[in-house]
């Protein structure tokens, strides 16, 4: 199944919702939507992950460098929706402590605005919760 992007935009912030998987195959992709987006000079960027059902090691390095690529220029790259395998991989790899992780998009969104509230996905809480379930 190839990767289907999105794009759209809420207050200057630019979301691209992706639809697939993110594989070795369609991580380029991503990748250079983003740069796209940061040449034509838009820098707040967040990945809405909630219809991406899996990722291999090459799409989470396609997102370590889309990040780097956007905190180089200045600007930001935040997840939101993350399904449970997808936020366990982020635990695994650690990556959890370089990607923002939002539950909610309007959260997300808020982020990039330093004057507004915003409520973080608690990783940790959310694992926990899906392990009493199983």
């Amino acid at each position: 199944m190839s990767l289907e992007i999105t794009e759209s935009s809420r207050e200057g912030v630019t979301i691209l919702d992706l639809k697939g998987r993110l594989t070795m195959s369609e991580s380029p992709g991503v990748r250079d939507k983003i740069s796209a987006e940061t040449a034509a000079g838009r820098l707040n960027v967040i990945l809405d992950l909630s219809s991406v059902d899996y990722i291999d090691s090459t799409g989470l390095g396609g997102l370590v460098i889309s990040f780097t690529a956007l905190k180089k220029a200045g600007g930001a790259l935040k997840l939101v929706n993350l399904n449970k395998r997808n936020v366990e991989l982020l635990l695994l790899t650690k990556l959890h402590t370089i990607f923002e992780v939002f539950a909610d998009l309007q959260d997300a969104v808020n982020s990039f605005f330093p004057d507004r509230q915003v409520k973080h996905f608690d990783i940790l809480a959310f694992v926990q919760q899906n392990t009493k379930e199983e």
